[in-house]
């Protein structure tokens, strides 16, 4: 099933669309339905479309200190550094390093007394360990103790991560009570912003009471417009497929009974 679920989405991503367009020109002969792929390639691939795809995701997201967020349970940092372990010294290195460092400070500004981080793991990556175990690695080399982090296991998505979550801090909350004495454990949730409307509806749907604390804002501020915002490139249109990947999400788990 985690197979489907993530390769169904790439058969309708604008390049995927784009590339089937041409195709279906050339062997038919139809002018227009080429231009039509190469159109669907260019207007997904030009910064300033992903700029308005992330915009519209990010829209009511937030950044606070760490320092003004309220105290709770646990702090969750899900996964989707992206850290990997390479040669035989296992040297580990980041692709995006936001919702660890914010997991983290929020950590050492005394916002709850556990760090949970999610293990994404794929089962196409046999050998890979589940990421959370690597960032317990990393948090331990910054002076967070063991004693204060746990792991998930193994998880594939976000309804995996939340379950799992949500398992443990029920489980913990039968052995001492909860740092702030609401009728669900409370969590600061800390994932990319783009990532934190679906998030926060499965984490809630998990019985959780949330505190989006997002990180990882993709979208430019900057009001003036440039011809360089009009320059395909190949990072813009990984950009938008990001965020359109991120909208059948969305979509997907609203209509999911």
């Amino acid at each position: 099933m985690i197979y489907l679920h993530k390769i169904l989405p790439y058969l309708l991503m604008p390049s995927t669309v784009a590339i089937l367009l041409i195709v279906a020109g050339c062997v038919l002969k139809r002018k227009g339905i080429v231009i039509a792929g190469w159109c669907v390639l260019f207007i997904f691939s030009i910064p300033i479309t992903a700029g308005f795809l992330f915009g519209f995701l990010e829209a009511g997201e937030e950044r606070i200190p760490a320092s003004e967020a309220p105290a709770a349970d646990a702090i969750v940092v899900l996964s989707g550094a992206g850290v990997t372990e390479t040669g035989k010294s296992n040297v580990v290195e980041w692709q995006d390093p936001d919702r660890f460092f914010g997991g983290v400070q929020l950590y050492f500004s005394g916002k709850a007394p556990l760090l949970v981080f999610t293990g994404g793991w794929f089962p196409w990556e046999v050998s890979a360990r589940p990421e959370g175990e690597l960032l317990v690695e990393q948090a331990a080399l910054m002076g967070v103790p063991a004693s204060s982090m746990i792991t998930t296991g193994r998880v594939s998505n976000t309804e995996q991560e939340s379950d799992a979550v949500a398992k443990i801090l029920r489980e913990r909350r039968k052995e001492s009570p909860d740092a702030h004495g609401g009728a669900s454990p409370r969590v600061l949730l800390v994932t990319s912003a783009y990532h934190m409307p679906r998030a926060r509806f499965l984490f809630e749907k998990a019985g959780l009471e949330v505190v989006p604390f997002p990180v990882d804002f993709r979208s430019s501020s900057a009001p003036a417009l440039s011809f360089l915002k009009f320059l395909p490139n190949a990072g813009s249109l990984n950009a938008s497929e990001t965020a359109i990947r991120e909208l059948y999400g969305r979509v997907y788990y609203r209509l999911k009974p």
